[in-house]
């Protein structure tokens, strides 16, 4: 004899099996834990920036010039960062992205690197414009570079025009994976991309590199450009 159960039975049968299946892929490590930080939170929000709040309808096109490691990060850091900071600033599709080679800028400007903070030479800009044809030229300078335990990156940047050098955007701020804010954004920005690991075992690969920390660092700087 068939017995089917009534409805009130059914429903809670239905419950309590979704249930344990979440518990199931849970314990399997097929999806974060709701109690695991880098699922939760407390997540990074950059607030040291400024800027317009919408980008200038004329700027069309950018020079990224290569990144200003200077007297804190070595040559082979900051070429790169050089990458790092073009993928990112593509990705975020404010502008068409134009880059200029270290090798590029020293036989045009007489150095592989200029400083946001530093004097430019006479008439930089106004070359950059008329050479490259942008209308405006982003500055990133690294101001903290840690790459051991806990590592730590500054980065400053600034965006400004070439024609009478008008500041549309500036960021100024430290990423330090002792910060237990940026250690869960880390790990949430490379589980966010398609990175196939647990939470447990993604955090020693992205919480020890430099470079996964610099490509997180500057998505969220881009991140804080005026929008279009």
């Amino acid at each position: 004899m068939h017995f089917t159960p009534p409805p009130f039975l059914r429903a809670g049968f239905r419950a309590a099996f979704a249930a344990g299946w979440l518990l199931a892929l849970a314990g399997c490590g097929s999806m974060p834990s709701l109690n695991n930080p880098s699922a939760v939170g407390p997540f990074y929000t950059p607030k040291n920036f400024s800027g317009e709040a919408v980008l200038p309808a004329g700027i069309r096109r950018v020079l990224l010039l290569p990144v200003c490691g200077g007297t804190v990060a070595d040559q082979e850091a900051v070429a790169a960062l050089d990458v790092t900071m073009r993928t990112a600033l593509q990705r975020q599709s404010r502008f068409e992205v134009v880059t200029l080679s270290r090798e590029d800028c020293r036989l045009g400007f007489g150095a592989p690197e200029f400083s946001s903070a530093l004097a430019l030479p006479h008439g930089f800009m106004e070359k950059i414009g008329r050479i490259y044809a942008v209308e405006a030229v982003l500055f990133v300078d690294v101001t903290v570079y840690q790459p051991y335990r806990p590592l730590t990156l500054g980065f400053r940047a600034k965006l400004a025009t070439v024609q009478g050098v008008h500041l549309v955007w500036s960021f100024d701020e430290s990423f330090s994976t002792a910060d237990p804010a940026v250690a869960n954004s880390v790990q949430r920005y490379y589980l966010d991309h398609g990175q196939s690991a647990t939470p447990v075992e993604l955090a020693p690969k992205v919480l020890q590199s430099p470079g996964r920390l610099a490509t997180y660092a500057a998505d969220a700087m881009f991140r804080t450009l005026p929008p279009r």
